[in-house]
């Protein structure tokens, strides 16, 4: 019987993993592969690469140490294995971006002049991308709807876990780590499965999930990213509606991107094409956590020095970029994409997108959000600022969140002002 190979990408895991079920129904003996393709890596940040390749030590680990790594185009490594190993099969999760679709194709095409097939077996989500459609056959455009098709689609359980003999080939070591400042979560699927059912223990998360100064968060989101543990697992335990919608939020944008790939770089609704847009003198303030706005300033220095940023302070950080600096959201996106460790295509450019009104929304044009009484509604003690800009930690309560102190820099513009010139700009572009 010809031996297979599991081609790992986003799904860097033995558990809950369908395609390696199905590459063990084809036979028992399989090649563990991951590519370390340039396209993906070049313009990914430190933080996300570091945290792959630790991902990638562990899952090598839970092969015996036998993952070969291997460097180049996808559409040339992949079928020199194939032709390598005299294979019968690849396996992989379907890749459902943009560049992941056309990248299999390829691959695809590659194998089959070989008689190699390639199977897709399962998705790093709960439902496929494009699977979920209206009565009409139109994908959703909006949240809520989605939503409810989507529960009513319900998902399969948590798959078993598979065996084969994973066959020792040699390959590439993994790379050392690139030099990265910020404190990275520990990564793998063990430390996946720790921390959901640290979260599962822990705090009551549809109360506390948008306090950053609290830990109500399940910080799953760079787990799944990386597929360290699939979005079913985590529904089989879901603690309640609130955070399974969460989860189906990821899904949404995922398919949004599916039946719209040129929104990872385009305006979802092209009447922003029209917006006008202010020049670049105040971006690295933003970037730098030097905005005199003391929430948005947190979150930009947790940000770097984390890798990861609250949810609740991801929309705070969007919205005054876009709507009081009157910059263009993809420019934010892409400072998000280079730090974030969970950084994911769909999830981020379309969170982006919906913080500045030119994505899937039906009323965008009155939310604003105001920086100052953000901070005091959900980080009301100051405790989030604090922790993060050390300027202001002698100011004590939330009075954090005007405080003037020497050291930290006065409010680069006036909220109110900047709120009024984004909803004539708006206004405009909606006229």
């Amino acid at each position: 019987m010809a031996p297979v190979i599991v081609w790992f990408r986003r799904d860097l895991r033995t558990r809950d993993h369908p395609a390696l079920l199905e590459a063990a129904e084809r036979s028992p003996h399989a090649v563990g592969l991951f590519v370390l393709d340039p396209v993906l890596l070049k313009p990914a940040g430190a933080a996300r690469v570091a945290f792959l390749f630790r991902c990638l030590r562990d899952l090598d680990a839970q092969l015996g140490g036998r993952l070969l790594v291997l460097s180049g185009r996808p559409a040339e490594v992949v079928p020199r294995v194939a032709a390598d190993i005299g294979a019968g099969s690849v396996h992989i999760s379907a890749d459902c971006g943009p560049y992941g679709r056309r990248r299999d194709a390829a691959v695809g095409r590659a194998l089959s002049e070989m008689d190699v097939e390639l199977v897709a077996t399962g998705s790093p989500y709960a439902v496929t991308p494009g699977r979920i459609l209206k009565a009409d056959g139109e994908p959703f455009k909006v949240f809520t709807p989605f939503y409810r098709a989507w529960v009513r689609h319900g998902w399969r359980a948590p798959a078993g876990k598979s065996t084969v003999e994973w066959m020792d080939v040699p390959g590439e070591e993994i790379p050392d780590d690139p030099a990265v400042d910020a404190e990275l979560p520990e990564a793998g699927e063990k430390a996946a499965l720790r921390t959901w059912r640290r979260f599962l223990d822990g705090a009551d998360y549809a109360a506390l999930r948008d306090r950053p100064d609290l830990p109500g968060t399940s910080r799953m989101s760079p787990y799944l990213r990386w597929g360290c543990v699939h979005p079913r697992t985590l529904l089989a335990e879901c603690p309640d509606d609130t955070y399974r919608a969460e989860l189906a939020w990821r899904d949404f944008y995922a398919d949004v991107l599916w039946h719209r790939p040129e929104t990872a770089r385009e305006n979802y609704d092209r009447k922003f094409d029209r917006m006008a847009y202010d020049d670049a003198s105040l971006f690295d303030a933003w970037c730098q956590g030097r905005t005199g706005f003391p929430i948005v300033d947190a979150g930009m220095r947790q940000l770097l020095a984390e890798g990861w940023m609250h949810n609740r302070v991801r929309m705070i950080v969007a919205s005054f970029l876009v709507k009081d600096l009157h910059l263009p959201w993809w420019w934010g996106a892409r400072h998000f994409m280079r730090h974030l460790v969970d950084g994911d295509l769909a999830s981020n450019q379309h969170g982006w997108q919906w913080t500045a009104g030119s994505g899937t929304d039906a009323a965008p044009y009155f939310r604003v959000f105001n920086p100052t009484t953000q901070g005091q509604k959900f980080d009301p003690n100051g405790d989030y600022v604090r922790r993060y800009v050390p300027e202001l930690r002698s100011v004590a309560g939330k009075a954090v969140h005007t405080a003037s102190v020497d050291g930290y820099p006065a409010p680069i513009v006036d909220h109110a002002h900047e709120r009024q010139v984004a909803l004539e700009r708006y206004a405009a572009i909606k006229n």
